[in-house]
């Protein structure tokens, strides 16, 4: 489990709807090449790390706005949940938790996942984000629709992290509410 938080200089509102601009990742995520999105709950990711191409897809199962995103892979070369969190520290400051749950495939991405790179790369992507979002006058767009657990898809998925009864619906870590931030942490 990799988890993550950081404050951004900027309102609730800008932050969150920044968040669910899913085709601005590549602006701000180390080796997001693309993201293209399908509909309101699903993304197609294309990747490109140490010279690995990787393409996945993945489905929002929560999405409350201003307070939480969470998200799981749902088909492709990445196995992976999370939540992204967001919290109202004042007017002009908004805490931005990111946790997420993956499954490393291979001798090289286990080795990555156990001296910290990949909670390195997160926590750069975080850092680009706050960036982004501050050096911007407003978000570049927003999505404030709600997404329901209910009504995501209920397939398991194959060697999904924490396949089982709550696949489903990924959770934030105790404390304040946090949210995902789809990342391709395996392939560094």
């Amino acid at each position: 489990m990799v988890h993550d938080t950081i404050t951004v200089y900027a309102p609730l509102r800008e932050v969150y709807d920044q968040w669910t601009q899913f085709e601005e990742f590549p602006r701000f995520m180390h080796g997001v090449v693309e993201v293209r999105q399908i509909d309101d709950r699903h993304a197609h990711w294309r990747t490109s790390i140490a010279g690995v191409t990787r393409e996945f897809d993945t489905e929002i199962v929560d999405q409350l706005p201003d307070e939480r995103i969470s998200w799981r892979t749902v088909g492709g070369d990445v196995r992976q949940k999370g939540v992204v969190t967001f919290l109202r520290l004042d007017d002009r400051n908004t805490e931005v938790t990111l946790s997420m749950d993956f499954a490393p495939e291979g001798a090289a991405e286990k080795a990555a996942a156990a001296v910290g790179v990949v909670e390195s790369r997160v926590a750069g992507d975080l850092l680009r984000f706050k960036a982004f979002v501050e050096d911007h006058d407003g978000a570049t767009g927003g999505w404030r629709g709600r997404l329901r657990p209910a009504e995501a898809s209920d397939a398991p998925r194959a060697g999904e992290p924490g396949t089982g009864e709550d696949a489903a619906a990924p959770t934030a870590p105790p404390g304040p509410p946090s949210h995902p931030m789809p990342v391709d942490p395996g392939h560094l």
